[in-house]
């Protein structure tokens, strides 16, 4: 007997055998990532009329925001989770991974959706027979495979009324999930004897497993194809229903005996859960139906209010808070993202007072690294916050560094150029008034502030510069009257032996500059905050 024959028997076995409970069999939730989290939001809750039942940072990695729709009470077989990358990484389907989300409707309802994806100028494809049902198939912002299935026996346990959809067409839980595997009856054994589900029929490459809940796994022979890759636009993991704890340590216990994949199990507040990965490679989680989604916040208000993980895993909550990307649900005002040269990030405060920070940030950090620090400096102020464009190990930076000490100059000026037009474009777009921006730089980003001033002196009127130090090798002339700038160096720091140099330049350019020494070195800290603060109120009498 081969070894695959022989997982495929022992896979195969029943869930007594293993030492099962009775099991609440289906699907729990399904999570994807976005990477656009307006977009998601206007898509899911806008156009496919789900409830926003959730939104919170993740347990994770607590800088991730992650949403969960669903219907009136976020049911557990209802629910659709993404998890915000905002401008990250593209990922790709293949086998190894979830490759499409089916979510029920009735099938009267098939013609008010085609019209609907019109007049919403959404592309769908059908309705097409699969399995005997009619299907719609089209695609979200991040080109995650959807389909509206026709079924009547699938209903919500607590339909969504005060939605844009009405409540007769609207979506009633999910359908199922196509999995993508190269081992189509090692991936089948392995669900039909831990998560309850059951062979139903056979079409072409794909086995459809239906659950005691009406719910299905299509099982898709992916031989032949390329694996799948983590990343937005991919479907992290699929999740199936456990009725409590007890059944939860029971599967956990058997898959311990069974395979090498089994986890720790985890508490996440709305349910107790544990994750494992099937023999095609593909992510499972079983998750508790309790406590449920109401847990934190009642029926009436879900998904209104950011929940935050347990604090002693969190520094600063009103830091996370402005790092987390902002949304608007759908009818309410936004900030409408332009597509411009870098990417960027807004922080709009409850009650912004006009002031406008732009943020560049350090070597390895990106568009959020600065926030909070300017935040704890101007509670009220708008932030936007800038990527650099540049790499380093994968890493961002403003322009490509030689030696720690020396510096690609044609990428300074290239990516100065490219910056002044991103700010120009910024103006534009977003209606800042240009001579009220304030720039804050930190290390790599100050110093290409820094080399703006003299190659775009019209640009920055006022800025702050941390642990700065000249880079350009040839400074042109530069009138830099009217020019506020405040020079913060570190007194430990290697590259503050610099900062006199650059002061004195600016100064004879005619900058007016102001500045301080904290006892630290390159690293930022609490001791910038009061000297920032102090500098603006200086500035603004």
């Amino acid at each position: 007997m081969t070894l695959v024959s022989a997982l495929v028997l022992a896979l195969l076995a029943t869930p007594q055998q293993y030492g099962l409970l009775s099991m609440i069999s289906g699907i729990h939730h399904i999570t994807a990532i976005t990477r656009k989290v307006q977009a998601n939001v206007d898509f899911y809750a806008g156009f496919l009329g789900m409830r926003l039942v959730k939104q919170t940072a993740g347990f994770e990695d607590e800088t991730q925001l992650h949403l969960f729709y669903g219907d009136g009470e976020g049911t557990p077989g209802s629910l659709l989770t993404f998890l915000a990358w905002e401008d990250g990484s593209q990922g790709r389907a293949g086998f190894g991974q979830i490759s499409e989300i089916a979510l029920a409707i009735d099938p009267t309802s098939i013609g008010y959706w085609l019209t609907r994806a019109m007049s919403f100028g959404i592309r769908m494809e059908g309705p097409a027979d699969e399995f005997g049902e009619p299907v719609l198939r089209f695609k979200d912002p991040d080109n995650i495979i959807l389909k509206l299935a026709g079924n009547r026996e699938l209903k919500s346990a607590a339909a969504w009324t005060d939605g844009p959809v009405p409540v007769e067409h609207a979506v009633q839980r999910v359908r199922g999930a196509t999995m993508l595997t190269e081992t189509p009856d090692a991936s089948r054994a392995f669900i039909e004897s831990h998560f309850g589900y059951r062979f139903q029929e056979n079409k072409g490459a794909i086995d459809r497993l239906v659950s005691d809940s009406g719910d299905v796994i299509d099982v898709r022979n992916a031989k032949g194809f390329w694996s799948g890759a983590p990343g937005t636009g991919a479907i992290d993991h699929v999740a199936f229903r456990a009725a409590d704890e007890a059944e939860l340590t029971s599967v956990h216990d058997a898959l311990a005996r069974s395979t090498d994949s089994a986890t720790n199990m985890h508490d996440r507040k709305y349910f107790k859960s544990l994750y494992v990965r099937e023999p095609g490679g593909t992510l499972i989680e079983l998750a508790t139906d309790k406590p449920g989604m109401t847990i934190d916040e009642p029926a009436p208000t879900l998904g209104t209010k950011l929940f935050l993980p347990p604090k002693d895993s969190i520094k600063d909550l009103k830091d996370l808070k402005v790092i987390l990307p902002q949304f608007s649900m759908p009818g309410e005002p936004r900030v409408n993202y332009r597509e411009l040269p870098f990417v960027h990030r807004f922080y709009t405060p409850p009650d912004p007072d006009g002031s406008v920070f732009v943020l560049l940030h350090g070597s390895g950090g990106n568009e959020t690294t600065l926030m909070p620090l300017l935040h704890k400096v101007a509670p009220r102020a708008t932030l936007l916050g800038v990527r650099g464009r540049a790499t380093e190990e994968g890493f961002p930076r403003w322009y490509k560094r030689i030696t720690p000490f020396s510096f690609d100059q044609d990428d300074i000026k290239n990516e100065a150029e490219a910056f002044a037009a991103f700010i120009d474009g910024a103006v534009k777009s977003y209606g800042l008034d240009p001579k009220k921006i304030v720039y804050v730089g930190y290390s790599n980003g100050a110093n290409l502030l820094n080399s703006l001033i003299y190659l775009h002196p019209s640009l920055i009127h006022k800025a702050v510069l941390l642990r700065s130090m000249p880079v350009l090798t040839n400074y042109p002339h530069a009138d830099l009257k009217g020019t506020d700038l405040l020079v913060i160096s570190g007194k430990t720091d290697a590259y503050g032996k610099y900062a006199s140099e650059l002061e004195g330049r600016l100064k004879t350019s005619g900058a007016t500059v102001d500045s301080d020494v904290i006892p630290g070195g390159h690293d930022l800290g609490d001791a910038d905050v009061p000297i920032i603060q102090q500098w603006l109120l200086r500035e603004n009498q």
